[in-house]
């Protein structure tokens, strides 16, 4: 008799108890995900995994290679597959910075590091266990920050957080370029949007701001997408924003 496999979910960025990564591991806990919770510091992860009934924390940090295929191995050796994949972790927002000819180097490199190369060389690494799952979803949390970029979006600054908006711009390029080339596969691949969301009190600059758990409920839609849900587009709240298909003008939605 076989033992059932349930369905998991790996989730970067989770060591804080107001953090998306928590909120959206919290949901999809409730729909009965073994959700692996991911961080630097891994006793943070460790004790978030402690409150729900179904996860484990497993140390990842996007910037190291070694971490990444430590983790890789885990879900390989632990469930055989991977069923959902939310790129969470985002480096430190420049928000002070209003200009791209006042924007960081050291910055932009780190933004890069976490938002862009760490994601795209996880997806790589877990590729094999995505492809066990029978339909596995990729969802790459991004922000509206990127639209400035791409579409000329006027968020009143000449390019506001730019080392941000810059990485999470080649993030969504990097949404439609994996969606692309896995079309021939049941994976769907989506980028998301959460909105303004609450997860840095200590700011105080979050007075209009919605809670994480309200803003979580849009990635684990894209999470939790049916077999001819959408793919390669940017979504707020369920919501088409752009589509991120190389040549095409909206999301794709599967026959």
């Amino acid at each position: 008799m076989s033992i059932a496999v349930p369905k998991t979910a790996l989730i970067t960025g989770t060591s804080r108890a107001v953090g998306l990564g928590f909120a959206t591991a919290r949901l999809l806990s409730e729909q009965d995900y073994h959700v692996i919770l991911t961080a630097r510091d891994l006793s943070r992860a460790e004790s978030l995994a402690a409150r729900l009934p179904n996860a484990t924390a497993v140390r990842l940090d996007l910037a190291d290679l070694a971490t990444m295929t430590a983790a890789a191995d885990y879900v390989a050796e632990s469930f055989g597959r991977l069923d959902v994949l939310v790129n969470n972790a985002s480096d430190t927002v420049d928000f002070a910075t209003l200009s791209a000819l006042d924007a960081d180097p050291a910055a932009v490199q780190s933004a890069l590091d976490i938002d862009v190369l760490g994601p795209w060389q996880l997806t790589q690494l877990l590729l094999p266990l995505l492809k066990a799952a029978p339909a596995a979803r990729i969802v790459n949390v991004s922000s509206v920050s990127a639209l400035q970029i791409s579409t000329g979006l006027d968020l009143g600054a000449s390019l506001r957080a730019p080392a941000h908006s810059f990485a999470k711009h080649a993030l969504n390029t990097l949404t439609g370029v994996l969606a692309s080339a896995l079309r021939d596969t049941p994976i769907l691949v989506n980028a998301v949007d959460p909105g303004e969301t609450a997860t840095h009190p200590e700011r105080g600059d979050e007075d209009t701001a919605r809670p994480a758990l309200e803003s979580a409920r849009g990635v684990v839609w894209a999470a939790t997408l049916p077999p001819d849900g959408p793919t390669g587009g940017l979504f707020l709240d369920s919501q088409p924003v752009l589509s991120l298909l190389p040549g095409t003008e909206k999301p794709l939605v599967r026959q």
